[in-house]
């Protein structure tokens, strides 16, 4: 029975992906799906996810994990946080993102909203298909195109985060130098501004 390979594979709030479970017959499955979120045993986030219902220590109804949804749809298959959530992440900022900034090979327009569980989630195209080798230069290039905008620090503080953030990310600056004529010039900028232009050379 489909449920007990949900209880096995799936913890509270994970998302659980249509796509992901076995069966020959996707209808019969869906069917599967609607009986037990009638039954109350899953909740229905949109149209081919769901996710388990469960209570919180409060004794609340339990929410989709968001972080676990964005990881699973758009990070797994060709992604990577941006915008000002990557740079809160890594420490450049204080400021709280209000929505996820997402960069993801999923995209098929510029720029598309999407609203999961009272979250909005930002996805953008990539200025080319994502892969493991260009992913964290990608990423690079995206956080020096808003690095002016949204740091906090400044100087020798800005150049000694950022190095961490390159060595946690293993930014690879052979591919980095390929990339940025996809960027705007400010980029070059930028680099050269917060020290890393040694780097490139």
């Amino acid at each position: 029975m489909i449920y007990d390979f949900i209880i096995q594979n799936y913890k509270n709030g994970e998302p659980i992906f249509l796509s992901e479970l076995p069966g020959s017959s996707r209808d019969y499955l869906r069917q599967e799906m609607k009986q037990l979120c009638d039954d109350g045993k899953l909740e229905r986030l949109y149209n081919g996810v769901y996710y388990l219902s469960y209570l919180t220590i409060l004794g609340t109804k339990g929410k989709v994990s968001i972080d676990s949804y964005i990881e699973k749809r758009y990070l797994c298959n060709g992604g990577y946080i941006t915008g000002l959530q990557l740079a809160n992440k890594y420490g450049f900022t204080t400021q709280t993102p209000s929505c996820y900034e997402i960069c993801s090979n999923e995209a098929t327009t510029k720029q598309r909203k999407q609203t999961v569980d009272g979250n909005t989630i930002i996805v953008y195209k990539p200025v080319m298909n994502i892969t493991e080798k260009n992913k964290s230069a990608l990423q690079f290039l995206d956080l020096m195109t808003v690095i002016d905008k949204y740091s906090e620090i400044k100087g020798a503080e800005l150049v000694g985060k950022l190095r961490k953030y390159v060595q946690a990310v293993e930014v690879d600056f052979s591919v980095v130098k390929k990339l940025m004529p996809l960027y705007p010039d400010k980029v070059y900028r930028n680099i050269y501004e917060t020290g890393m232009m040694s780097e490139l050379v």
